[in-house]
């Protein structure tokens, strides 16, 4: 089961590397086929080819032009452009070693194009990742901070609770004793204790 996990996460992580190279050996591949059934020296098809190719690339210009231009869209138009531009000329030619130099250099063309969108992709997931990373780190910061918090209240209580208990003890224990008047303490100026009945010291 683990094997299948990691295959599919290598393929997850080749395929977008592939393709470039794959769309233009498709673009290649088409225009051979379509080279071999009457493309080969047809003016038509050479001028139709032209022709679109033209137009996407004015479709590109105005898509890129103000302050309302769409990048993805110019990238898309002007990468159709090229392709056709590529697939006229591949499926016109007679042999295989123009179509196959325009294929290199199509091929370097789109991975300079996809690496400047793969950096920046890049870039954008780090820094997404550092913030998710310090936002979490603050989160567990605070989280240790209210429960050292939480501990030390419960600590104070608990030692106000002790306190309390030794001291009604300690009165108790006290009064108990023989011989204790709480009039005589009065007398000599210490403050009256509590908790004393008034029923011991009329005794």
């Amino acid at each position: 089961m683990s094997e299948q996990i990691v295959a599919r996460h290598w393929l997850a992580h080749i395929t977008p590397k592939a393709a470039p190279a794959l769309a233009t050996t498709t673009v290649l591949a088409l225009a051979r086929i379509w080279n071999a059934n009457g493309a080969e020296h047809s003016l038509g098809n050479a001028v139709l080819m032209t022709v679109l190719s033209l137009g996407a690339a004015g479709a590109g210009a105005c898509a890129s032009v103000g302050h309302a231009g769409d990048s993805t869209i110019a990238g898309t138009a002007f990468a159709a452009s090229g392709a056709l531009a590529f697939a006229g000329v591949a499926g016109y030619a007679d042999g295989l070693p123009l179509p196959l130099l325009l294929w290199s250099v199509a091929t370097a063309g789109a991975y300079g194009l996809a690496a400047r969108y793969w950096r920046t992709d890049r870039r954008e997931r780090v820094a997404h990742e550092r913030h998710v990373s310090e936002r979490r780190e603050e989160r567990t910061h605070v989280e240790r901070v209210e429960t050292i918090r939480g501990t030390t209240q419960i600590e104070v209580a608990r030692t106000g609770a002790a306190y309390a208990e030794s001291l009604a003890a300690a009165l108790t224990a006290r009064a108990a004793l023989p011989g204790f008047d709480p009039k005589a303490l009065t007398a000599a100026g210490l403050p009256e204790l509590p908790g004393v009945d008034s029923s011991k010291e009329r005794d």
